[in-house]
């Protein structure tokens, strides 16, 4: 760059040089020769050179003789992998990892030589982002954020013709709300006051208990709220955090980050994936004993990868441990609207310690919500919310300068969280298209899930369990020991290698159960229940060729 630099500028130099040659010379129309360029050019007279000129030359009087040591390669750097940060190296996260990795070579193959592969798309079932795969997002939603990212269109008369009448009523409320009436600028540090009461207004509606808008911290999605939370709650790598086992590789990701360590407690898959107290206990124990101080239990309901729901019994148990050991609990909420089957319904732990009649002082809760799943799927959008309970006004005033280190959550997000949580209602114009278009995806979900469990269980080797909620099977696979061996001889994790030549076969993405976790000796995959309902059935028909393929290839 500075080689480059230096080049034109001898050039200016010459030419202005040249010029100014040539002009006195013009009686003659005699060119003057150009001037040969020495290393170190003189100083330029100010009566006759250009400003521009002047700067070239000084710049270049600047600069080192070509022979000296600057001009050589500068020194490699001396960043390496192994003198990066060990926690970042520590940090994994499967369900972006070299499964995906080797979709996207794929699908990079197939845009460049159609026809390259057995298949004709990838079908990314990996990850829970629902409008990826298709899914239109709610209609009610979309009008509102773009009313209040383009106010000037609220008082043109073409408006009312394009746009819901509650819709923008609600855009103009919003809009109210947001000082400047801008969504572009900077909000408190929490989120946008007014939308933090209307988050409020829906957790008690849906709780039947209050809710304080001040306990709201407005986040760009869950994820960077769980992120706040390790950070705050871990000092070094003997304060644990007991996680479900399996659990969303963002949690061990997030703890490895910060310098904790992960406590794992153990689902009973035999029982649908139950979470069991005497376990609980049991890692509780254990991890004292190794000098670890455990400040935290993470409950993920419905479940992710597992996608069971809990029980009222059951959560009521697990309130009790908290409150018995000192816990903070970490509800993993964000599924709350995923919900399956008729015998189940989704309950927040904060109203279940209040039926018990636990209040502030008797535990520390944080409930985490998202845009990004429910049947809203607004993944990209970045929308999310903690509710923060039980935690001294010091601890509060922590939580709040960490969140202020951050600026603000984005505004399109701090909306659409709002929305989330005050929908259109009975009487209003778009409740009923949104009540439609809600109940469509969600009964849509519900039977994926019931097809793609159903395959799965049809399968030589494959038991799943029930999906209750959440957007994912989470199904056991026994695997020949043929297949086993195979897998060590290309030093891959069992369920890794099937997962590698279930992709290559067929174009499907699904994750390997050791990304989440799993009882060692087990082996298993995480699939979303996402692909739009008219593609289920390739899904089926191309996994079922596969499997029926590779076991008979691995047979024992």
């Amino acid at each position: 760059m500075r080689r480059s630099v230096a080049d034109k500028a001898r050039k200016l130099v010459k030419t202005t040089t040249s010029n100014r040659s040539l002009s006195s010379n013009s009686a003659s129309h005699r060119p003057s020769p150009l001037p040969r360029f020495p290393l170190s050019p003189p100083p330029a007279s100010s009566s006759n050179s250009s400003p521009l000129s002047q700067f070239a030359l000084r710049f270049l009087t600047s600069l080192p003789s070509p022979s000296s040591d600057s001009m050589a390669p500068p020194p490699s750097s001396s960043l390496t992998v192994d003198t990066l940060n060990p926690k970042v190296l520590k940090c994994e996260y499967a369900v972006r990892g070299e499964i995906v990795t080797l979709a996207q070579q794929l699908q990079q193959e197939l845009l460049e030589n159609p026809g390259s592969h057995p298949f004709h798309e990838i079908l990314y079932c990996n990850i829970g982002n629902p409008q990826s795969l298709g899914q239109q997002p709610i209609t009610f939603f979309r009008e509102v954020l773009a009313l209040c990212d383009h106010p000037a269109i609220l008082d043109k008369s073409e408006t009312q013709g394009l746009f819901s009448a509650d819709a923008i009523e609600r855009a103009w409320q919003i809009l109210d709300q947001i000082p400047g009436r801008a969504t572009g600028a900077y909000s408190h540090s929490q989120g946008i006051k007014g939308l933090r009461d209307t988050i409020a207004a829906g957790i008690e509606a849906r709780d039947g208990f209050p809710a304080d808008p001040n306990d709201i911290f407005l986040t760009d999605g869950a994820s960077p709220a769980v992120h706040m939370m390790m950070q705050l709650l871990t000092r070094s790598e003997e304060d644990g955090i007991l996680c479900p086992i399996p659990q969303y590789p963002l949690y061990s990701a997030s703890i490895a980050l910060h310098g904790g360590t992960l406590v794992p407690y153990y689902l009973n898959e035999a029982t649908g994936w139950g979470l069991e107290i005497p376990e609980l206990k049991k890692q509780l124990e254990a991890a004292k004993s190794k000098g670890i101080t455990v400040r935290s239990l993470v409950v993920i309901n419905p479940g992710n990868p597992t996608g069971q729901v809990l029980a009222e019994d059951n959560q009521r148990g697990i309130v009790e441990f908290c409150k018995e050991e000192g816990l903070v609990l970490l509800a993993d909420e964000v599924y709350q609207e995923n919900i399956y089957v008729p015998d189940k319904k989704f309950h927040s732990f904060k109203k279940i310690s209040r039926t018990m009649g636990y209040g502030d002082k008797d535990i520390s809760l944080v409930s985490f919500q998202s845009v990004s799943k429910g049947y809203y799927g607004e993944c990209g959008k970045r929308g999310g919310y903690m509710e923060v309970t039980g935690f001294s006004p010091e601890i509060r005033e922590q939580i709040y300068k960490v969140a202020s280190v951050n600026l603000c959550s984005n505004i399109s997000g701090q909306i659409l969280a709002s929305l989330v949580m005050s929908p259109p209602k009975v009487g209003d114009e778009s409740y009923e298209s949104y009540s439609a278009e809600k109940d469509g995806i969600l009964s849509s979900l519900s039977r994926r899930a019931k097809t793609l469990e159903d395959a799965f269980n049809s399968l030589e080797g494959i038991t799943c369990n029930k999906a209750e909620g959440a957007m994912y099977l989470f199904p056991s696979i026994h695997l020949p020991q043929k297949a086993i061996k195979a897998a060590e001889a290309a030093k891959t994790a069992p369920d890794a290698f099937y997962c590698r030549r279930l992709l290559n076969a067929t174009g499907i993405v699904v994750v390997p159960g050791s990304g989440f976790g799993q009882v060692p000796g087990t082996w298993h995959f995480r699939c979303t229940i996402l692909p739009q309902e008219d593609k289920i059935p390739a899904v089926v028909s191309r996994l079922t060729d596969f499997h029926k393929g590779f076991m008979d290839e691995f047979r024992n």
